[in-house]
């Protein structure tokens, strides 16, 4: 619907009414999560037997908190350990894509462009099943070849990182390449002129510039590692993140620890979210 452009008095109250189904229908669900982690019961579901902070701060069984289930604390700060790394690993290499793609024209440009988007069209199992082949393949020919054992190249935190990497860095390269499109070269230019070297004109002035959208990026990567389930479910080892233990657990039958989780993450996602917003306002 365009503002400017006079509309007939039942079509503005079924574009109403149609963005107020579709809110409540993204809403809803979040809120009844949410809400059955006060719950004071052994199920996640009606009836309401009433309020108790017990799934956050509870000892004693069948009661026990988020932060008092050591499995979740473990998978938490195993969730923590990936993202980090992930984040660091997609901003580094999606800045460098970012400069490659916009600031370059090479021969077969297009091709490489098309195949770092490629692992967006590629569900998120066969992407994890992919990498574990080709690494066990890659680990028994190395192990045959020197009688050694690489850990590194078995499922197992290494490659549950690699594996969120190989798809999240393009996520990273996007946000970043489209706000390097915006920059205006001549900025660095005139630092070259008045003596700047090439490497210290991006450090100071291409860089700030693009601080927002790196900001954004890793804010975006280590929400999608945390979330991420297909392709770690593949990779994992002994060390569970947070996804996979909350499925495990999930199978053993829910309990309201779930929704405390869960209400604990959409917390931490907002968070996050509203600190990269007002970065980017205060850079604005």
């Amino acid at each position: 619907m365009i503002p400017t452009v006079p509309q007939p008095v039942f079509a503005k109250w079924c574009y109403r009414a149609y963005v107020t189904v579709f809110f409540l229908y993204l809403a809803l669900p979040l809120t009844v999560v949410c809400v059955f982690a006060f719950n004071d019961s052994v199920f996640p579901s009606l009836p309401w037997e009433g309020f108790t902070m017990a799934w956050f701060f509870g000892k004693e069984a069948p009661f026990i908190g988020v932060f008092n289930e050591r499995s979740i604390l473990r998978a938490i700060g195993t969730s923590a350990f990936v993202a980090g790394w992930v984040s660091a690993l997609a901003v580094f290499v999606g800045t460098c894509n970012a400069f490659l793609f916009v600031r370059h024209d090479f021969r077969g440009k297009s091709v490489l462009y098309m195949l770092m988007l490629l692992p967006l069209i590629i569900p998120g199992v066969i992407l994890g099943i992919s990498i574990l082949v080709f690494s066990s393949a890659i680990a028994n020919t190395l192990e045959d070849a020197t009688g050694l054992w690489f850990d590194g190249l078995r499922p197992g935190l290494i490659l549950v990182i690699l594996g969120q990497f190989s798809f999240i860095t393009t996520f990273a390269t996007l946000v970043i390449a489209a706000r390097l499109q915006k920059f205006d070269p001549s900025l660095e230019e005139a630092a070259l002129n008045l003596g700047a070297t090439k490497l210290g004109a991006i450090r100071q002035i291409t860089l700030p510039f693009l601080m927002p959208a790196i900001l954004a990026s890793a804010v975006v990567s280590v929400l999608m590692s945390f979330e991420n389930f297909n392709t770690t479910l593949m990779l994992v080892g002994s060390d569970s993140p947070l996804t996979i233990t909350m499925f495990d657990k999930l199978k053993q039958g829910s309990t309201p620890v779930l929704n405390a989780v869960s209400l604990l993450l959409i917390m931490a996602s907002a968070v996050l979210g509203l600190i990269s917003l007002l970065f980017q306002k205060r850079k604005a």
